[in-house]
């Protein structure tokens, strides 16, 4: 890619006008825009206050990995303006472009495990659940509750990163020469709504759907049973009910990683409870302003470790410095191990020393 199609891409991801990067490099627009359009280079001083200005590292206007991005799937419940779009896309790029980069450097890459075709096509609402099953079997995960979705993911060759994006992103899903996946969800998004989130992607991802089939209430009833399972939920909850509890939904949230509003879903679904009795139970948590916020203590949401693992391997094994360890990271060097230290109680980190 050339020098200038990087600085529209950086500006882009910030979301910056001309005019608001102009005034934080203390640059012209007009010099910005003609470097953008390749009809000038910038010196290597105003290379560097425009780094400064986009938060990315010098190295970064020089990256030989280059990212195109197929058609996208938003699990957003309206569309994005086009400037969000644009900006989100520009993060995601970059974020992939970094993560190419670093498992060409370790020579680790990851294919993506999926089962046969004829495992995966949904000729009927009901067949999601089937698929759903199929990919947990296929995956070896059984029918407990997944302790970390993430962490199963980038296992099995999807790639997973999180990006601040805007507020009315949640995830996108794509892919990489049509068949690696990558699925980016939003930052500091409550633990079961993220995980409902990636496991909706996946069902985008994996299902074949017949005609009629509605792409999102598939995706929903496959992240449902790949969360929580049929025959745990049956036996946690009994094949037959009139009621719960609110608080025995809260304990199950947290065994099955999903909200308590997707667990009466699921028990709808799998005919645990009647359909006026789910209606009964979502009116219970509006009249409680339980919907947006369910009661007791939520669940941490999970984070991609892959990506950072392989970082921190390069680094021990001397194959990058310090500064190419941040400009894949994304972050200043010290910050990154200042981060790392905090969240794991003061463990020391030999390559930050």
């Amino acid at each position: 890619m050339e020098l200038g199609a990087r600085i529209r891409m950086a500006r882009t991801a910030d979301g910056l006008s001309l005019r608001a990067l102009a005034e934080k490099a203390n640059v012209s627009a007009m010099a910005i825009s003609k470097y953008e359009n390749g009809k000038d280079i910038p010196r290597s001083g105003v290379l560097i206050r425009l780094s400064k200005a986009l938060g990315v590292n010098v190295d970064y206007f020089f990256r030989t990995v280059e990212v195109k991005l197929s058609p996208p799937m938003y699990r957003n419940h309206e569309a994005l303006p086009k400037k969000e779009e644009n900006e989100i896309h520009e993060q995601i790029r970059d974020l992939i472009e970094r993560y190419l980069e670093i498992e060409e450097i370790v020579g680790d890459h990851q294919q993506f495990k999926i089962p046969s075709r004829d495992k995966r096509h949904v000729a009927r609402i009901e067949d999601a659940e089937t698929v759903a099953q199929n990919i947990r079997s296929s995956w070896k995960l059984g029918t407990d509750p997944i302790e970390n979705v993430i962490d199963i993911f980038e296992q099995n060759g999807i790639k997973v990163g999180e990006i601040e994006g805007t507020k009315n992103f949640d995830a996108l899903t794509f892919s990489l020469d049509d068949k690696n996946p990558v699925i980016v969800v939003k930052k500091n998004v409550v633990g079961d709504r993220q995980r409902f989130s990636l496991a909706h992607e996946l069902g985008h991802i994996v299902m074949i759907l017949g005609p009629g089939i509605n792409s999102e209430d598939a995706a929903h009833r496959f992240a449902g049973s790949f969360l929580a399972p049929g025959p745990g939920l049956i036996s946690d909850l009994g094949s037959k009910r009139k009621t719960f509890d609110v608080y025995e939904l809260h304990l199950l949230k947290h065994k099955y990683g999903i909200s308590m509003q997707a667990l009466i879903y699921r028990a709808r679904d799998l005919h645990i409870i009647s359909h006026a009795k789910w209606s009964q139970l979502f009116n219970l948590f509006t009249e409680r302003g339980w919907r947006a916020n369910e009661p007791g203590d939520h669940l941490e949401p999970e984070s991609p470790s892959r990506m950072k693992r392989l970082i921190f391997r390069a680094l021990s094994e001397h194959k990058i410095t310090r500064s190419r360890a941040a400009e894949l990271i994304g972050m200043d060097f010290d910050q990154f191990c200042l981060n790392e230290t905090r969240e794991h109680n003061g463990f020391p980190i030999p390559v930050c020393d």
